[in-house]
């Protein structure tokens, strides 16, 4: 999650996250070197005392500035269009988890075994554990398997609503409807917090979304244990 002054991306916990991570600096890289050039010629200006009275056009300098930036442009464009045929793939799933989006809360169903859905509901701020984050925690978290391909089912059961997980690199919007689905790779253990990026009504900030990736012995013994109850 975001600590304080984290003024880059979160730590990336998926290979998509890793991929867009490295877009960013890609892009971020282009611009730089487009801004430093264009601030350098426009500042040189301020100092060009030349005047040539018989210079009507210049056919060369035309050419380079149309073809540069369409060059440019294409070491932007192939690296966004290969993320994005990436992050539509979808890779054949260990584990197929359904979230459903209510006003203010999300349900979740596993669909590949019998009997295993929950709501999970914000954490209020006056019953939240010392060690907690407010606005974030959940009473019901999700439990994922790492090192497996997750495919998730978005759909809404009112209003248009989002499943994002900023580390995971993963944003899905729930429509009435509509079954979006998408697929990741969760590569470590830990917590991930997400929240609702739709404006889909007053208390869209109190969605948060709660991951919890154990190693796969730990989820067979959760699921058990689940289904048992």
């Amino acid at each position: 999650m975001s600590t304080w002054a984290n003024l880059g991306l979160q730590d990336s916990a998926s290979p998509l996250m890793e991929q867009l991570i490295f877009f960013h600096d890609h892009a971020l890289l282009i611009l730089v070197m487009i801004t430093v050039l264009v601030g350098y010629l426009m500042f040189m200006l301020f100092f060009n005392n030349y005047i040539n009275r018989f210079l009507l056009h210049g056919q060369l300098i035309e050419m380079i500035w149309t073809i540069l930036p369409a060059i440019i442009l294409l070491f932007i464009a192939f690296p966004s269009l290969r993320l994005l045929y990436l992050l539509d793939e979808i890779n054949e799933p260990s584990v197929t988890l359904k979230s459903i989006s209510h006003q203010w809360y999300w349900s979740y169903e596993y669909s590949d075994f019998n009997n295993v859905e929950f709501d999970s509901y914000m954490i209020p701020t006056n019953e939240i554990a010392n060690d907690g984050f407010r606005l974030l925690d959940v009473d019901n978290r999700i439990v994922l398997p790492m090192n497996s391909q997750i495919r998730i089912l978005v759909t809404a059961a009112d209003v248009i609503h989002s499943w994002t997980i900023p580390a995971l690199g993963v944003k899905v919007d729930g429509t009435p409807g509509r079954l979006n689905q998408t697929n990741f790779f969760i590569n470590r253990p830990g917590l991930f917090y997400g929240q609702c990026s739709k404006i889909c009504g007053a208390n869209h900030s109190f969605m948060p979304i709660v991951i919890e990736s154990v190693p796969v012995n730990y989820f067979i013994k959760w699921i058990s244990n689940n289904l048992n109850s």
